[in-house]
């Protein structure tokens, strides 16, 4: 890569992470999640995930995806999902069930919630000001064929991204300050 290129991809990727990361905190700290909105996603500035973040750098989508389709497979998304526990694939397990493979595993509910907000933010920094209260909802139903995660995290993780693009985002937040993390699922 060229030294300018490299230099724009490195501002872009890194003022991304930072800006992903500002906005998910602010989202964690309106619900009370407020050690998760600080530790969100650090991992992202490590080497392993960094260094491809900078070479795959597109500005418009997550460099895990052109990393995935340039060589296989995603170091970075590998690395990422198996530290943070804010993803659904980082609950992936075998089954006590030899004949059944894997299964996702009921993720605890702050984690969902972190989950919503790291699903909102990715589509506003995204979409930028195309972005929409039903972008993170028509994200999830596009890929959700293929996930492997619990039904209960599911249903959660959907009816929240359905009353946001419903209700919008301050009802949302309310109802996930008051409802969900309130019922004792912290």
């Amino acid at each position: 890569m060229e030294p300018k290129q490299f230099l724009h991809n490195f501002i872009g990727h890194l003022s991304t992470v930072n800006a992903h990361k500002w906005m998910v905190m602010k989202h964690c700290f309106r619900v009370g999640l407020y050690k998760q909105g600080l530790l969100h996603d650090m991992s992202k500035y490590s080497f392993t995930e960094f260094v491809p973040g900078v070479k795959y750098y597109q500005g418009y989508r997550s460099p895990n995806n052109a990393q995935r389709e340039a060589e296989g497979c995603s170091t970075a998304w590998l690395h990422h999902k198996g530290r943070n526990k804010h993803h659904y694939e980082y609950w992936m397990d075998y089954t006590s069930d030899k004949d059944a493979g894997m299964a996702g595993m009921k993720m605890p509910v702050k984690y969902v919630v972190e989950m919503f907000c790291d699903r909102v933010a990715a589509s506003k920094i995204y979409n930028k000001e195309k972005y929409t209260d039903g972008d993170s909802l028509a994200y999830f139903m596009k890929g959700k064929n293929h996930y492997i995660i619990h039904p209960e995290t599911e249903e959660l993780l959907t009816r929240l991204l359905v009353m946001l693009k419903e209700k919008g985002e301050e009802e949302t937040f309310r109802y996930i300050r008051k409802e969900v993390l309130k019922k004792g699922a912290k």
